[in-house]
């Protein structure tokens, strides 16, 4: 009787799907938070695992931070029913989808899942490609909050149109559920998808490491820098519902803490989704405080919504700026060298006019507090000349407030 009532939805669905709008309004008006299970799992996915990283996630004082959504990547599904509704991997999940979801629910937390445009998904999966009502119905009925869509095995598929197949389906779900389109940027969707989706990836995969492209068979890895340059010229495009991003964090998984700390706060700067990708069963100290460093988290998720851009470069120091709410701004100052570098900054003859949102930062006439928010301490303010070093692969990020 069940399906029954299902496959009537799915046919009613059929019928008025042309006429109805797309996304779910009023969801992610900052940049969503979470965890998401890919980096540093990849395939290795069961629901042991995920509720010891939503028990974390609690537990860590994240939760409390702002991170919500716990996110199960590629390789939780198992085949298709006879009638083709998805189902999960019964060895990996063996009590169910929604006794997980709702196990992280209680935890106060949201539910997310995967799934894939084409036939099947990245990891040789079923994908959603003509199953995408039936998809979305299930995803409600399992209390699913988020979906991640990939875009592997769409041979002849239109990018913007699979995306709205699927966006509709969700909105005619009955659910609100956040909608991140994962197509690598090919098609350009920042030109396209803002009602479509609430953000979409602007690069193909982030690679763990700070400076580097890595190369497999037909395709590359990215590492954040250069994640980072191909934000150029994005900024116009996000805002809050509809946001750039970059790809997950690769902070935990590796890299050196300067370099990890960079990486966190060019993310904040961009007005990135923060979507943690590392084991938090067993995060360092050093991990932990950056990725719960309030002051970061407040630019990413400051209620204008603006994405922060880089405004000069110098000798190896590129100067970052994001303007914040009550006429505050970031300004933060990247190493990209190997080597430290000494940095000044004569405030009283720096004048910025960000042309996006025209707000104007001009330090020669209006007086600003400073606090370093990763020293997470007062740093004077403009009446001085700035004068500092900047570790290599490092950051010097300060909110400027009036």
């Amino acid at each position: 009787m069940q399906k029954q009532r299902i496959i009537t939805s799915v046919l009613f669905f059929l019928l008025i799907m042309p006429l109805q709008a797309q996304k779910s309004e009023g969801l992610a008006l900052t940049p969503p938070m979470g965890w998401n299970s890919w980096n540093k799992f990849g395939c290795d996915v069961n629901e042991t695992k995920i509720r010891e990283v939503a028990d974390a996630l609690v537990a860590s004082g994240l939760k409390d931070a702002g991170y919500e959504y716990i996110v199960i990547d590629d390789c939780w599904q198992g085949e298709r029913d006879a009638q083709g509704f998805i189902t999960a991997n019964a060895e990996r999940f063996p009590s169910g989808i929604t006794a997980l979801s709702e196990y992280i629910h209680a935890k106060g937390l949201k539910f997310g899942l995967y799934s894939c445009a084409g036939d099947k998904t990245c990891g040789g999966h079923p994908g959603s490609r003509g199953h995408e009502c039936q998809d979305a119905l299930m995803y409600a009925k399992w209390g699913v909050d988020y979906l991640k869509y990939d875009w592997c095995f769409t041979e002849k598929l239109n990018a913007e149109g699979a995306y709205i197949t699927m966006s509709r389906a969700l909105k005619e779900s009955g659910r609100p559920i956040v909608f991140s389109l994962c197509e690598w940027g090919g098609s350009k969707p920042w030109t396209w998808a803002r009602d479509v989706g609430h953000l979409w990836r602007t690069t193909g995969d982030i690679y763990n490491c700070f400076d580097c492209v890595k190369k497999w068979d037909t395709w590359n890895s990215w590492g954040v820098m250069q994640i980072v340059d191909m934000q150029d010229g994005l900024r116009v495009y996000a805002g809050p519902g509809h946001w750039n991003d970059p790809d997950m964090l690769e902070v935990g998984n590796g890299m050196p803490v300067n370099e990890d700390r960079a990486h966190f706060t060019l993310w904040c700067l961009l007005a990135a989704p923060l979507m943690a990708g590392n084991d938090l069963r067993n995060m360092t100290i050093e991990t932990y405080d950056i990725l719960s460093n309030k002051d970061l988290i407040s630019i990413d998720q400051d209620s204008l919504g603006i994405q922060g851009f880089r405004h000069q470069v110098k000798d190896s120091v590129e100067t970052w700026l994001k303007p914040l709410t009550n006429g505050e701004w970031a300004i933060c100052f990247l190493n990209r060298s190997t080597s430290p570098k000494n940095w000044e900054l004569d405030w009283k003859t720096f004048s910025v006019t960000d042309s996006l949102s025209g707000r104007v930062l001009d330090t020669g006439k209006t007086l600003y507090k400073a606090r370093d928010v990763w020293r997470k301490k007062n740093a004077g303010g403009t009446r001085k000349q700035l004068k500092a070093i900047i570790p290599a692969h490092d950051v010097l990020c300060l909110k400027l407030i009036p």
